[in-house]
């Protein structure tokens, strides 16, 4: 039977270089689970694997949709799903790395069959996040689907938005959609999950970010600036720089804010990442021991 190896974890674990030791050891290659990592022009903000990391497996998934492109948890289910019969002509094994929770789960549980937005509807919506801001949105999801309401991340107006897309879409509330149902998958999972000591994660975090900087992770920022409204720009290090280009906040604040906004996500991830009961946590440096007991 094949193998598909999920190796996830929060920011800045040290996902990369597991799943490249894994899949050299294994002889396969390397699906990217990152939201961000998909998008080109932004390799540094989003820590995508380098030249040299994909030179060293072959990785995909990674910088393959324009900053302007849709793209959602259910695009991504499909785009694995017709990948990996394509990676298992050449191994028995594929290795899905990434801490993106929902493009793992969608992977490996299935994701509810959602209608598709039209462009239309999704550039209404977006107009409407910009000129009205998230507060309004709050209101008419509200409104429109009670229930999903009370339990959506209302600081997240990627949540919200496509929420009330979904509502408008399909005339029905969202949460009549969500069956939250398995879909049985034809091949074998072996999820792993790398933590390790909260200090030592957030050290990490921090000098990351620092690395970013120096690598230049502003001119980086500067260079997609007249893109700023995109939903693809709306992350960690993204909103940071921009505020700090508006004079809301100083470089110095920017980078702090930065590192403190990383640490938030890092704990949201875990948190997220617990509920599954399919993963087996070890430290990165056990990932190899770990995978071998497994399979």
């Amino acid at each position: 039977m094949k193998t598909l190896v999920v190796i996830t974890g929060p920011t800045a674990v040290g996902k990369t270089r597991a799943a490249i030791a894994v899949a050299q050891h294994l002889g396969c290659e390397i699906v990217c689970a990152d939201s961000r990592q998909i998008y080109r022009d932004i390799p540094i903000c989003t820590a995508a694997p380098t030249a040299a990391e994909r030179a060293a497996v072959p990785h995909h998934l990674v910088a393959f949709k324009a900053l302007d492109e849709s793209y959602s948890a259910a695009d991504y289910e499909s785009d694995v799903l017709s990948l990996l019969p394509n990676l298992w002509q050449r191994s028995d094994y594929a290795v899905m790395c990434g801490g993106s929770m929902l493009y793992v789960h969608a992977v490996c549980h299935g994701i509810d069959e959602l209608p598709t937005i039209a462009p239309e509807l999704r550039q209404h919506m977006l107009e409407r996040l910009e000129h009205e801001g998230l507060e309004s949105l709050l209101a008419d999801l509200e409104r429109l689907d009670p229930d999903y309401y009370r339990v959506v991340d209302r600081s997240n107006p990627r949540r919200v938005v496509h929420a009330i897309e979904i509502c408008l879409q399909a005339g029905v509330p969202y949460s009549t959609l969500r069956t939250g149902a398995a879909k049985p998958r034809p091949w074998r999972t072996v999820s792993i999950g790398l933590n390790m000591e909260r200090d030592l994660l957030f050290d990490r975090i921090n000098r990351r970010v620092d690395a970013m900087i120096d690598a230049g992770l502003e001119a980086e920022a500067r260079s997609v600036q007249h893109l700023r409204h995109l939903n693809s720009l709306n992350t960690v290090g993204m909103k940071e720089m921009m505020a700090y280009f508006d004079g809301v906040m100083d470089r110095d604040t920017a980078i702090a804010r930065i590192k403190k906004n990383t640490r938030v996500y890092a704990k949201k991830q875990l948190t997220w990442l617990r509920r599954d009961s399919d993963i087996v946590w070890c430290s990165p440096s056990d990932t190899l021991a770990t995978i071998e007991r497994l399979i």
